[in-house]
């Protein structure tokens, strides 16, 4: 099966698109970007193959499975865990070989295992029916239980413990890099599917039929015919610079493939906020983008979330909880931290704070649309800041004061908007 990828490096995630000769989407992947951006292309990539994937495996059994399929994807998540996480144990004792560690070989031997024990059996609660994760991330998932369960081991070992985050550190990086071949993504989808086959899920779903529609979709080649990269780090992407294309005409075309009335798009990603004016094809007309910083994009929440050492994805609802919205005269990264403490020092209310930092960041991005054009009916925003339920609010409050009532476009895989015009790049090129 010919496949076109499309590959967006942004400055905090990497996201690819797979589609077909048809325009169909059939996979999308996520990952962390960190600051190997070839990594971070091989896993997204990978990703979007895996969901490729499902996506002919839901094709094959029809919706009558529904179930059976969620229940795979959850399974298929949890060998994908239990995999990554024995390979990340193996790192850590591969370590412990290096001379420096001769005296302490044993009781680290020891306190590591214990770890990766507990956090193996958490595993199955961790990825149980209807568990809620902070994140899908296995960085994240990892990281966290290690940090929790390290120290009391490390104690018990009688350990420092700053050796162990000092072995984990280096060991995560090793195991980010690794990519399973074709085999193992196979071998651990049938496992998967014999645990959901086994549950309550598999009931009324023929077994043979589901194992031999498994054996087909394994079996389709999914050719890379051609990839385009886009986004922060397109300059470090792994291939010829004749399959590069900018972020603004990527996002552009993305925008008119989710929603073709876009005339007006706005993307807010980690570095960057863009305002972009495309016509009835998806052809970018005109843009403009923020200069010099980040300033109220991404990176400006993440900092806000560290300064009130909260989780980046709780921002949102807690500022949905503000009775009031003040003004807030920084969206400057370098300031809003201590504009932040010292509003918090008066007795403001943190969400109110908060409502007003999204207003700010919103009141920025629209000045930024005004500039390359202003505000054209059907608007479509994109980029990881539009799952942030109190940007939206404010976008929404904002446009209806200043250009009145109007379509306003937000899909819930906004974020891969740079990698789906990526994608539509990519088959244009072969078709063209």
């Amino acid at each position: 099966m010919r496949t076109f990828i499309g590959i967006d490096l942004g400055s905090t995630t990497t996201k690819s698109v797979l589609i077909d000769e048809n325009l169909e989407v059939l996979g999308r992947g996520i990952t962390n970007s960190r600051s190997n951006y070839d990594v971070a292309a091989r896993v997204s990539k990978q990703e979007a193959k895996i969901a490729a994937r499902f996506t002919l495996f839901r094709n094959a059994l029809g919706k009558n499975a529904e179930h059976l399929l969620s229940d795979l994807e959850r399974n298929f998540r949890l060998e994908q865990f239990l995999s990554a996480l024995r390979q990340l144990e193996e790192t850590c004792m591969g370590y412990l070989d290096h001379p420096r560690f001769q005296g302490t070989k044993a009781a680290l031997r020891r306190a590591l295992e214990s770890v990766f024990r507990k956090i193996e059996v958490e595993a199955q609660k961790i990825y149980a029916p209807g568990a809620a994760r902070k994140s899908d991330f296995f960085r994240d998932i990892a990281g966290s239980r290690f940090m929790n369960l390290a120290e009391a081991a490390s104690r018990e070992a009688d350990i420092p413990f700053e050796t162990m985050l000092n072995i984990y550190d280096k060991s995560i990086i090793d195991v980010e890099s690794l990519v399973d071949p074709d085999e193992t993504v196979a071998s651990q989808m049938r496992s998967g599917l014999a645990r959901s086959l086994a549950s309550a899920e598999g009931v009324g779903v023929d077994r043979d039929e589901a194992l031999s529609a498994l054996g087909k979709v394994l079996a389709v080649e999914l050719e890379e015919t051609y990839v385009v990269g886009t986004g922060y780090g397109r300059v470090r992407l792994p291939f010829p610079k004749e399959q590069i294309r900018s972020e603004i005409l990527c996002h552009g075309l993305g925008a008119h493939k989710m929603f073709p009335g876009t005339r007006t798009v706005l993307d807010i990603g980690g570095q960057d906020t863009k305002g972009i004016q495309i016509d009835g094809n998806g052809i970018v007309t005109s843009f403009q983008m923020n200069d010099r910083c980040a300033a109220g994009c991404g990176r400006y929440l993440g900092y806000i979330a560290d300064e009130m050492q909260i989780g980046l994805h709780e921002l949102g609802p807690i500022a949905m909880k503000a009775t009031r919205v003040p003004r807030i005269n920084s969206t400057c990264t370098v300031f809003a931290g201590a504009e932040l403490r010292d509003r918090l020092a008066l007795g403001e209310k943190r969400e109110d704070i908060l409502a007003g930092l999204h207003r700010a960041i919103m009141l920025r991005a629209i000045s930024i649309i005004s500039r390359s054009g202003g505000v054209t009916n059907e608007f479509t925003f994109t980029g990881g800041v539009a799952k942030n339920e109190a940007a939206v609010r404010e976008l929404h409050k904002l446009l209806k004061e200043n250009y009145g009532d109007m379509t306003v476009n937000i899909s819930p895989d906004s974020i891969y908007t740079g990698a789906l015009g990526g994608a539509n790049f990519a088959l244009r090129a072969v078709d063209h």
